[in-house]
């Protein structure tokens, strides 16, 4: 059985492996840890890895009811969850919306996260024409739950990311799906917070990439101080690549 930390009011399954610097890896929408274990499993020769499941998701808990979350919260999650197990100065590696929670961390708890690997960076709000490609998206996952209900809006969010597995299907990760899909834009970061980033941040896209998240992940890169790009979707590369510098 999986052990269990506390995040920010919430009980938050997580795993373990290897020595080392630490690691911690936060995965995107519709996932949980187990997505990221090959990841964990590849770093842990050098590092100490931990993935965690973030809430609603792979056993992870949630307040009731749970329609709606932000950028901010889930990094406070992952914050209690360093804490409790005396983590510090770690390898952020974050994909997709767990993105965004590892630059928050950097942004508002210096020392916490010294490094940042980011697969798909979704800052749409620096992307002026993210809203046209959102409406288009969210008008697919509204059609798809009026047929099949929500875990159909999930699978049609993941069916336009081929390079995502998706998580444990349950109805609690299919309500933490919609709440982390109403977060998306939560994370209120200027381009100036964004220059200030004072962590080497390695920016990683790949052929699957949406268009509009390209864009942000070009914009991240124009901004932070030192960044690094990858355009072959690894994001263990990524992060070990960070581990050596």
């Amino acid at each position: 059985m999986a052990p269990i930390a506390p995040g920010a009011g919430v009980d938050l399954v997580y795993a373990e492996h290897g020595a080392g610097p630490p690691v911690v890896l936060v995965h995107d929408l519709a996932g949980d840890h187990v997505e990221l274990e090959p990841i964990a499993r590849e770093l842990a020769a050098e590092a100490r890895v931990i993935s965690y499941s973030r809430r609603g998701y792979g056993g992870s808990t949630a307040p009731e009811p749970y329609a709606g979350t932000t950028v901010m919260e889930q990094a406070e999650d992952l914050a209690t969850l360093l804490r409790t197990l005396g983590i510090g100065g770690a390898v952020g590696a974050g994909d997709g919306f767990g993105a965004l929670v590892v630059l928050d961390l950097v942004r508002r708890y210096p020392g916490v996260i010294a490094a940042a690997a980011l697969r798909d960076p979704p800052l749409l709000a620096f992307v002026p024409d993210a809203a046209r490609e959102l409406s288009d998206e969210r008008a697919r996952l509204e059609a798809a739950v009026a047929t099949g209900g929500p875990r159909a809006g999930v699978e049609a969010w993941l069916a336009a990311r081929p390079q995502r597995s998706g998580g444990t299907r349950t109805p609690a990760a299919d309500r933490a799906f919609f709440a982390d899909y109403a977060g998306y834009a939560s994370w209120p970061a200027t381009r100036g917070d964004l220059r200030s980033l004072a962590v080497p941040v390695a920016i990683v896209t790949g052929p699957a990439t949406p268009r509009h998240v390209l864009a942000s992940a070009e914009a991240l890169a124009s901004l932070a101080p030192d960044a690094r790009r990858a355009f072959d979707g690894d994001l263990g590369a990524a992060t070990r690549a960070l581990l050596v510098d």
